[in-house]
């Protein structure tokens, strides 16, 4: 009998078809969540939210991208919304919500 876990990509989904918003790392390193954030036009918008959405306990990584206005956000557990919004208010620009 063999696995039949998808290997290649390491999630339970494989992109846009999950719709919940986050997946489990099955490798146990986190949860990942991508979030839709407006305003930001370059690399310090991109730092500025960064870093305060870093800035919450639990979140092991952050990758913001300006261009599509999505931030995915690694953390131990699932993140309150209202922090990661928050966060997202303190950098200057709107959670719009989850991708």
């Amino acid at each position: 009998m063999t696995d039949q876990t998808n290997s290649t990509s390491g999630t339970c989904c494989s992109g846009s078809s999950c719709g919940s918003g986050s997946t489990t790392d099955v490798q146990g390193i986190g949860i990942t969540t991508v979030y839709k954030v407006s305003g930001m036009t370059c690399g310090h918008c991109e730092g500025a939210v960064s870093k305060e959405i870093s800035a919450l306990d639990g979140v092991s990584a952050v990758q913001a991208v300006a261009k599509t206005g999505e931030v995915t956000v690694t953390s131990a557990a699932p993140l309150d919304e209202s922090a990661v919004r928050a966060a997202v208010d303190e950098a200057g620009y709107e959670l719009v919500g989850q991708a």
